[in-house]
């Protein structure tokens, strides 16, 4: 089955819903999914050298109970799933095309989930900036991907604008959050959700696909 997953880098709650849909995934082993990562920004206008976060989450939130609420309910759901969140060690709130162009590669080479795990874990564990080509490049290599290529890659443009085709698609479908799950072309789940209820999901789209391959035959026959 096919399964798309539109989501950001700097996304605290994809990271979540990464962890849960492996769960889920686990729960539902007769099942080969295809999994691709989808390019999606939630601030394209964060300069392509990033910008320092703190100045921009007091801007974008401010210091209200609320947001400070939002961040142990993070570290909550987090430590739920196995991530230990340190948003007090990131500096950077880096623009994302770039580690989003390394998923795209990595997808290529067969490292995607790889990749996208540490993203997520240098960003949000370890503090460091994913909008580096330094850092992304460690990141290949640690994935598994040749890292001169990539480090090669990223000093260019190739497929930048691919990135944000993908993005502006994303919104144009009407997504306006992530993680958003897309099962089959056509079954649209949102957000981090718990691995039972993605899996409530799953098998209602595996009965919707086995009727309609029923229907079809039938009319067929």
């Amino acid at each position: 089955m096919q399964l798309d997953i539109v989501s950001d880098t700097v996304c605290p709650w994809c990271f979540i819903g990464k962890r849960r849909l492996e769960k889920a995934l686990a729960m539902r082993p007769d099942i080969p999914f295809k999994v691709n990562w989808r390019a999606y920004q939630l601030d394209p206008t964060v300069p392509p050298e990033g910008t320092e976060r703190r100045a921009y989450m007091q801007r974008k939130f401010g210091a209200s109970p609320q947001a400070l609420s939002m961040s142990d309910a993070l570290r909550e759901a987090g430590s739920g799933e196995g991530i230990a969140f340190n948003f007090e060690q990131i500096e950077m709130r880096p623009n994302t095309v770039d580690s989003h162009r390394l998923i795209r590669w990595a997808g290529t080479a067969g490292f995607q989930n790889e990749v996208v795990e540490q993203l997520f874990s240098a960003y949000f564990e370890q503090g460091l900036d994913i909008g580096d080509a330094g850092v992304l490049t460690m990141i290949a290599e640690k994935a598994g991907m040749d890292a001169d290529l990539a480090g090669e890659l990223l000093a260019g443009d190739s497929d930048r604008d691919l990135i944000l085709r993908e993005d502006s698609l994303a919104h144009e479908l009407g997504i306006s959050g992530v993680p958003t799950f897309i099962f089959a072309n056509k079954f649209m789940l949102s957000g981090a959700q718990d691995p039972e209820a993605i899996v409530r999901v799953i098998d209602k789209v595996v009965q919707k696909l086995a009727d309609a391959e029923a229907e079809g035959e039938d009319q067929n026959a």
